[in-house]
């Protein structure tokens, strides 16, 4: 969605900044959103039109810059091969996201309530569509459904690991994404020797 559909998004974008340095201490949480919205020089009932849905809201916001700002900070890939522009776009998200560890975690632990399985289920296949378009897929058939669930699984089990690892850097998690991404490969060869031996 561009600026100009959605105007409040330099705003919104603040404010989200606003609340993840709240985060550690109070948590995803309604006095996060109001204490954010002070130190932005907003009134607190500005919640109701940038955060319509509260918390939840502010948690989708803050995925929405991420897919934002890891396909803006990645930059030029298409010199890359396609597996190693995921590799890259994964990687940048995770160091993007590295400050920000705990609020991470508190996020996926709101969306995992049962009541929210609507926004995580949203915001992966936002998330993963996202890594797809800055990679360079365009595609329009049903390449475009599987691509976006095969990345959408790879990308949660690496996040999974990286918030468990507490090495200093990304290597570790890297080298899991690397298995990842070698499995899903050896994967996709042998559903097109088995389409094409159905052909045959």
């Amino acid at each position: 969605m561009s600026t100009e559909e959605d105007p409040d998004r330099a705003l919104r974008d603040g404010a989200v900044r606003a609340i993840l340095a709240r985060v550690p201490a109070t948590g995803w949480t309604r006095r996060s959103i109001a204490d954010a919205l002070r130190a932005e020089g907003l009134p607190e009932d500005e919640a109701t039109f940038l955060f319509p849905r509260g918390v939840i809201s502010a948690i989708e916001a803050w995925l929405d810059l991420a897919d934002r700002e890891m396909a803006e900070q990645a930059g030029d890939l298409s010199a890359l091969r396609t597996p190693d522009r995921i590799r890259t776009l994964i990687a940048t998200r995770l160091r993007l996201a590295a400050p920000h560890k705990e609020a991470v975690r508190q996020a996926l632990a709101v969306q995992a309530m049962p009541w929210n399985a609507p926004s995580a289920l949203r915001t992966a296949a936002r998330t993963a569509s996202a890594m797809w378009y800055a990679a360079g897929d365009r595609s329009a058939d049903f390449s475009w459904y599987t691509r976006r669930v095969s990345l959408a699984a790879i990308y949660g089990a690496t996040l999974a690991f990286w918030l468990r690892d507490d090495s200093e850097d990304l290597g570790p998690t890297l080298d899991f994404l690397d298995r990842r991404l070698a499995d899903l490969a050896r994967l996709t060869r042998c559903r097109r020797k088995g389409a094409a031996a159905r052909a045959a």
